[in-house]
């Protein structure tokens, strides 16, 4: 973009146009645009600088200029000699770099600024632990003083204060306080030290292994941290997806449990109803045995009653009259047999009317558990 807009300010003040000519706006717009255009190449100036000051001087060494129809370029001639418009606009174009190379360029610092970043991150973030560190350490320190002072207070002060009749604290009794807190100190001075030691041998062994797995190229990259992310993220989003399934799952899970539980609910109310049917249907058959046994036994009384009643007509049928004493007798037993008749009648209208009874309620017995049967 600065390229083009150096070409179009080299084309304006080319074209031979006489800035007298040009009123103050236009004026002003072309000051705002060749100021805009030499910021835009000051600061590809100063990255191209910062890259070049980057480079070994190796790197720096002068690259012949070739192109196709056109020979190299004598820059002391140029200098001496006047040449054409074309010629010189030439020239600047084989002076400037390239869009590849100044891609290629930014891409450089983009990289470097970067890395810039990275170190100062990580600089800061140690002198950040440095300072957290100090910080601890100064807290460490007022808690312990804060202590000492308490103790001393508790030990010595107290002490001092009690005792009204003495002069004071003696300085054998401070001498042995001071011994005791240099002793405590010695004893965690050890204690630090050996840990320190052990830290130190722990440090060895870990550089050691670490130097054996740079040995055998089994020390993990940056690239293979950034695979191993790339990695990890497939994997979460793998992760989702199974979480997503098995949510999905349970709530299947929830409205087929619900439905089961629907079907258990009916089925243990059937089951139930199904019970108490067939202490029912039981209940039932009991009735109609002990009513089908009753029906039996006034079927037999009914016969017996039937049976005695023919021979009785067949009796009457045969009649011949007797003789006096007899036909008084049979009279006396024909009364009698007369005033039986009655109640026998009596007892199979009530055998009967039983009996019907009993059919009656069969009848809707068997009406009722039909029914209850039909679903």
């Amino acid at each position: 973009m600065a390229e083009t807009d150096a070409e179009s300010v080299r084309t304006e003040s080319q074209t031979g146009e006489d800035p007298t000519d040009l009123n103050r706006e236009q004026l002003g717009g072309l000051v705002r645009h060749t100021e805009n255009v030499l910021s835009i190449l000051r600061a590809e100036t100063e990255m191209f600088e910062k890259f070049c000051k980057r480079l070994d001087p190796k790197d720096m060494a002068p690259a012949p200029v070739a192109d196709a129809g056109v020979s190299t370029v004598d820059f002391s001639q140029m200098r001496s000699r006047r040449r054409s418009k074309s010629r010189s606009i030439l020239s600047e174009r084989l002076l400037s770099l390239t869009v590849e190379q100044k891609c290629e360029l930014v891409q450089r610092e983009l990289e470097e600024t970067r890395h810039e970043a990275e170190r100062d991150k990580e600089n800061t973030e140690r002198i950040l632990h440095s300072y957290k560190a100090t910080i601890e350490e100064a807290e460490i320190r007022s808690t312990e003083i804060k202590k000492a002072m308490y103790e001393f207070q508790r030990d010595i002060g107290k002490a001092a204060v009690s005792s009204k009749k003495s002069s004071g604290v003696t300085a054998e009794k401070v001498l042995r306080y001071l011994e005791e807190k240099t002793r405590t100190r010695d004893s965690l001075v050890d204690k630090l030290r050996l840990k320190n030691a052990s830290l130190k041998v722990q440090k060895k062994k870990l550089q050691l292994q670490l130097k054996q797995k740079e040995e055998m190229g089994e020390v993990l990259h940056e690239v293979d941290f950034q695979q191993l992310k790339i990695e990890n993220a497939q994997y979460l989003e793998r992760i989702d997806e199974r979480n997503q399934d098995l949510l999905q799952l349970k709530l299947t899970t929830g409205d087929t449990l619900q439905v089961l539980n629907s079907y258990k609910k009916k089925l243990q109310n059937t089951t139930t109803e199904k019970v108490h049917l067939e202490q029912e249907i039981s209940a039932r058959n009991q009735i109609l045995q002990r009513i089908e046994s009753e029906t039996q036994l006034v079927e037999q009384e009914r016969e017996k009653a039937e049976s005695l009643n023919k021979k009785l007509r067949k009796q009457l049928g045969d009649y011949r009259v007797p003789q006096l004493l007899e036909y008084v007798q049979e009279k006396i037993d024909l009364d009698e047999l007369g005033k039986s008749i009655p109640v026998w009648e009596r007892k199979v209208d009530i055998a009967e009317l039983s009996l019907k009874a009993y059919r009656r309620e069969w009848e809707q017995l068997k009406g009722a558990s039909c029914a209850q049967m039909k679903p």
